[in-house]
C-alpha cells in the first residue's frame, strides 16, 4: 500500500472512530456493486411492514456484502405549515407503498402520494387541523383499503385513511387525493362525537387506523397528566366504504357499561384507557389486538375507581363486534405511565410440538411479553415479583406485584440504577448527578410517587416505545432498540403548585386530583443523563433458544456534544427498526443524525448514512419492479423533545 493510501486511510478511520465519517476509509475505492435483480420483489403495504407488525421484508437485493454501496436515490419535502410553531411538528410518519404509490403523513395534515422511483409528488391533501394545546404535532402512517366491489375506476375504489390532530379521520382516493364524499361526512368522521364536553386538543390520531375485513378501527391519544376528566379512550370500527360505526369498545372493568355509568347526556364512561399506539388485525383468530395506556391521570391512582382494569394492557377484540377476547395485562394499577406504547408484532413462536402462534409485546418498563394470540397466555413465562410499597400517597392502593418475563433475555431495560451508577464526563458533574440521586426516591423500578419526587427508571419515555420492535419470522430473531434514561416525578400538592411561577419548572395540573406533577429526565449540569450509558441499546434476541445474541450501543453523542466528545456512548432515540431477509437490520431513531444499517447475526455497524434531520421515524423497505432497485427509506424530520434538528425531508437510498 502506498504511502499517501494508507495515510488517507488513517485518518479516515480516526474520524470514524469519532463519529464524524459516514463510510469506512477501505470502501472509498470500490467499485460499485453490480446490483442483482433475480430476487423477490415485495413492497411495503402496512406501516408496520405486513398485517402482523413485523417491520420484516423479504427483500434481499441490498446484503451485508454490498449496503457499503448504498446512496441517496431522492428526497422528497412534505412541507411546513408556517402557521405552527417551527420545533413542535416531528415527521414521524412511515410511508406505505400501493398501486405503484408510496404514501405518507406529516403532523401537520398533509398526506402525499409520491413516485417510489423518483420521489416526485403525484398529488397532495392538505386536511386543515386546530393544533392548539397539541403537545406533539405529529403523524405516524396511513392506511389503505381496496374496495374490491366498486366498480372499476370508481371514486374511492381504493382509499387512504389518515387521522388527524383535532380529532378526525380523513378517507382520500388513492388514484388522486380527492375526498372519498360516500364516507361519513363527505370523506370525513369527527371522532370527537360522543365523546362529551371537550378542550382542544383532547383528541388526537396519530397512528394509522388498521383494517379489519371490510371495517377500519381506530384508537386516538388522550393528553396525559391534565385533569381527571378527560374523554373516554375508546375504539371505534366502522364501515370503511360509507363510514358507519359498526361497533364501539370503551375499556370499562367488567360489570359496569356505558348505558349505566356515562354522565347524564353522554354516550361514553370519561377517564379510560386510551389506545394511540398502532393496533393490529389477525386474521387468523379475526381480531383486533389492541395495546392501551393507563387510565387519568397517570401517576395518581387514588381515584380511578376501578378504570385501570384493562390500562397498560394488550387486549384481544372480536373484529366484527367489540367483544373482548382476552386481556394480559403488562403493569398492575399503573402510576409511571408505563403505558403499552408500541404495536403488538404476530408471529409464529417456535415449540417443541411446533409453531405456535403468537404475539410479541414491547412495554416502557422494558419488558418484551410473548403471549400465545389466541388465549393470551404467556409463552414466555412471567412472574409477578414484589415491587416496593412503601411511602405511597394517601390512599393509593398499589399492586404488590408486577410481571416480569422469568427470562431475562426479554428484560430490555438496564438491571439497577445506584449511586455508583451515576455518571458525568467531569468529577464535578458525577458528583452533582449524585447528588441529584439522592435527593428523590427510589426503591427499584416500580417505586411509588411521592411528593418528595421519585425516581422512574426506565423514565416515561420508555425503555420501548412507539418504535415497537421486529422481528425476522425466517430465522426467528427479533429486534429490540431501547432507551435507558431515568427521569424524576415529583407530586406537588396543588396549594403548593399555585405558587410556582418560574417558567422553567412546568408543572402539569392534574386538574381534579390534590396534586399538580412535574416530569423530568434525570440530567447533569451538562445535559447529559446522569446514570451511566449505554443511554440506548440495539439488542437481538433468539426465540429459538430465548437467548439474548448481542446487545451493542445505539448511536453516538455526536449533534448532543461537541467535538472530540463524539462518542459511541449509545443515546437515547425514538423510531424503531426494519430487518431484511438478507440479513441487515435498518434504523435511524437515535439523537446522532444518522440511518444505520446492522448485521442482524453480530450487531456490527455495516453503513451509515448523515441525514438532514433527526431520523426520529421507522424505515421502510421496497422493490416494486422486476428491473428495479431495493429502496431504504426513512423520514428525516427530528423530534421537539429529543432536541433532535427538525426537518421535512423523506431520504430514499438505493445502491448506486
Amino acid at each position: 500500500m502506498g504511502k499517501a493510501k494508507m495515510m488517507l486511510r488513517l485518518g479516515a478511520a480516526a474520524l470514524v472512530a469519532a463519529g464524524g465519517w459516514t463510510i469506512w476509509s477501505e470502501n472509498w475505492l470500490r467499485p460499485a456493486p453490480a446490483i442483482d435483480y433475480s430476487g423477490p420483489i415485495a413492497g411495503w403495504d402496512v406501516t408496520g411492514g405486513s398485517v402482523g407488525g413485523q417491520h420484516f421484508s423479504t427483500l434481499t437485493q441490498i446484503t451485508p456484502a454490498n449496503v457499503w454501496a448504498l446512496k441517496p436515490a431522492w428526497t422528497y419535502h412534505i412541507g411546513v405549515d408556517p402557521t405552527v410553531e417551527p420545533s413542535s411538528p416531528t415527521f414521524e410518519a412511515t410511508p406505505i407503498t400501493a398501486e405503484g404509490k408510496l404514501f405518507v403523513c406529516s403532523g401537520t395534515g398533509r398526506i402525499a402520494a409520491i413516485d417510489p422511483e423518483t420521489g416526485r409528488q403525484i398529488w397532495l391533501h392538505r386536511a386543515e387541523a386546530n393544533y392548539s394545546k397539541t403537545y406533539l404535532i405529529n403523524c405516524r402512517g396511513v392506511t389503505y383499503h381496496r374496495n374490491e366491489a366498486a366498480p372499476q375506476g370508481s371514486l374511492c375504489r381504493s382509499s387512504i385513511f389518515a387521522g388527524t390532530l383535532d380529532g378526525r379521520m380523513i378517507a382520500l382516493d388513492a388514484a388522486t387525493g380527492r375526498r372519498c364524499t360516500g364516507f361519513g361526512d363527505h370523506g370525513m368522521l369527527d371522532l370527537k362525537q360522543g365523546l362529551g364536553a371537550q378542550e382542544p386538543g383532547d383528541l388526537a390520531i396519530s397512528s394509522a387506523p388498521v383494517i379489519a375485513g371490510n371495517l377500519v378501527v381506530v384508537g386516538g391519544r388522550i393528553p396525559d397528566n391534565m385533569r381527571s376528566t378527560t374523554p373516554a379512550g375508546v375504539v371505534r370500527a366502522f364501515d370503511a366504504v360509507s363510514g358507519k360505526q359498526m361497533w364501539a369498545w370503551n375499556p370499562l372493568p367488567p360489570g359496569m357499561t356505558d348505558a349505566q355509568a356515562a354522565p347524564k347526556g353522554e354516550t361514553y364512561v370519561r377517564a379510560t384507557p386510551n389506545v394511540w399506539a398502532p393496533m393490529t388485525y389477525d386474521p387468523l383468530t379475526d381480531a383486533v389486538i389492541v395495546p392501551t395506556g393507563n387510565a387519568a391521570p397517570d401517576f395518581y391512582g387514588v381515584d380511578r375507581k376501578g378504570l385501570d382494569y384493562f390500562s397498560s394492557s394488550v387486549v384481544a377484540l372480536d373484529a366484527k363486534t367489540g367483544a373482548v377476547r382476552w386481556r394480559f395485562q403488562t403493569v398492575h394499577h399503573d402510576i409511571w405511565d408505563y403505558d403499552v406504547p408500541a404495536q403488538p408484532v404476530l408471529f409464529d413462536m417456535p415449540s417443541p410440538a411446533g409453531p405456535v402462534p403468537a404475539v410479541a409485546q414491547a412495554t416502557k418498563q422494558g419488558h418484551i411479553f410473548i403471549l400465545d394470540r389466541r388465549t393470551g397466555k404467556p409463552l414466555v413465562p412471567v412472574n409477578e415479583m414484589p415491587v416496593p410499597q412503601a411511602g405511597a400517597l394517601p390512599g393509593e392502593q398499589l399492586s404488590p406485584t408486577q410481571p416480569v418475563p422469568a427470562n431475562s433475555a426479554y428484560v430490555v431495560r438496564n438491571a439497577s440504577l445506584s449511586d455508583s451508577d451515576m455518571w458525568g464526563f467531569t468529577p464535578w458533574d458525577r458528583g452533582k448527578c449524585r447528588d441529584l440521586f439522592r435527593q428523590y426516591r427510589w426503591q427499584g423500578t416500580f417505586t411509588p410517587q411521592s411528593e418528595q419526587g421519585t425516581i422512574v427508571f426506565p423514565s416515561f419515555m420508555g425503555a420501548s416505545n412507539w418504535g415497537g420492535i421486529s422481528i425476522d419470522p425466517i430465522h426467528k430473531v427479533l429486534i429490540a432498540n431501547t432507551t435507558q434514561v431515568a427521569a424524576v416525578v415529583k407530586m406537588i400538592p396543588r396549594a403548593t403548585a399555585a405558587k410556582i411561577t418560574d417558567p422553567s419548572v412546568p408543572v402539569l395540573p392534574n386538574t381534579g386530583t390534590p396534586y399538580a406533577v412535574t416530569m423530568k429526565p434525570l440530567l447533569s449540569p451538562l445535559g447529559a443523563p446522569c446514570n451511566r450509558p449505554p443511554w440506548g441499546n440495539l439488542i437481538a434476541i433468539d426465540l429459538t433458544t430465548g437467548k439474548r445474541l448481542w446487545t451493542v450501543p445505539l448511536g453516538t453523542s455526536r449533534d448532543m456534544a461537541p467535538f472530540p466528545l463524539w462518542l459511541k456512548l449509545g443515546v437515547p432515540n425514538m423510531g424503531g427498526s426494519v430487518i431484511t431477509a438478507s440479513g441487515l437490520a435498518f434504523i435511524g431513531a437515535t439523537t446522532d443524525n444518522y440511518l444505520r444499517g446492522y448485521d442482524v447475526k453480530t450487531g456490527e455497524v455495516l453503513w451509515r448514512a448523515r441525514l438532514p434531520a433527526g431520523g426520529q421515524a421507522t424505515p421502510m423497505t421496497y422493490r416494486l419492479t422486476k428491473n428495479g432497485r431495493q429502496f431504504v427509506v426513512i423520514a428525516a424530520g427530528g423530534h421537539k423533545y429529543l432536541g433532535t434538528k427538525t426537518g421535512d425531508s423523506l431520504v430514499a437510498y438505493a445502491l448506486p
